[in-house]
C-alpha cells in the first residue's frame, strides 16, 4: 500500500511539474566588469525580468538599465547620461532559445547556449551566449556570463576616457527562477 501511494504521489507531482511550464525570474543580478590598465569599472543591476518557457526553450530577459549602481557616483552619472543614455534607452533585452535540450525535471546542471538577439543603446544584434541551467529540488537557476563589445551597440566613449573603458565588457547573469502562478478561473 505504502508503494502505491507512493507512486501516485510521485505521479501526482510531476504532472504538476509539466503544468508549470513557464518560470519568471525571482531574485536576479546582472553585473558588468570592464578591466583596464587604467582602472577597473563595475557595475551591479537588480532590476530585471525575465521568463523561461519549459516547454519550448524560449529566454527573454529585460535589464532595467536605470538599475545599474556603481561604487563611483561620477560614474553612475556618466553611464546613464552620456554613454548609455537611460532615459532614451531605457532597458537592454535578451531574447532567444535553448539550443539543446534540458529534462527540466531532473536535479543537475546543463550547459546550454542562447541563440536570439540583444537589443541594447537602440542596437539589435544576433548572439550567441552560453550559459548554464541549474535544477535542484524542482527550483531553477540561470547563469551566464559573456563579452559585449561596446562598439557593436553604437555606445561611443569620448577618446579622453577611451584608456578607463574596455573596449568589450564583461557581462553576468546569474537568476534563481519561479513557476509562473497558475491563471485564476472565474
Amino acid at each position: 500500500m505504502k508503494k502505491i501511494t507512493l507512486l501516485l504521489s510521485a505521479l501526482m507531482l510531476s504532472g504538476m511539474a509539466m503544468k508549470a511550464q513557464v518560470y519568471m525570474c525571482k531574485e536576479t543580478n546582472v553585473t558588468f566588469f570592464s578591466a583596464t590598465p587604467m582602472e577597473n569599472i563595475e557595475a551591479k543591476n537588480k532590476s530585471v525580468e525575465g521568463a523561461i518557457n519549459t516547454k519550448n526553450g524560449q529566454v527573454q530577459i529585460k535589464v532595467h538599465n536605470i538599475g545599474f549602481v556603481f561604487d563611483k557616483p561620477l560614474m553612475q552619472e556618466h553611464f546613464h547620461e552620456n554613454y548609455m543614455e537611460t532615459v532614451k534607452y531605457p532597458h537592454a533585452i535578451l531574447k532567444g532559445n535553448i539550443v539543446e535540450t534540458v529534462d527540466w525535471t531532473k536535479d543537475g546542471s546543463t550547459d546550454v547556449t542562447v541563440k536570439g538577439t540583444m537589443e541594447m543603446h537602440g542596437v539589435k544584434k544576433d548572439v550567441v551566449v552560453k550559459g548554464k541551467v541549474v535544477i535542484a529540488g524542482g527550483k531553477i537557476s540561470i547563469e551566464a556570463k559573456f563579452p559585449i563589445k561596446v562598439a557593436d551597440y553604437g555606445i561611443k566613449v569620448p577618446s579622453l576616457v577611451m584608456k578607463n573603458i574596455a573596449e568589450e565588457v564583461q557581462v553576468t547573469i546569474v537568476s534563481k527562477m519561479e513557476p509562473l502562478p497558475p491563471k485564476k478561473t472565474n
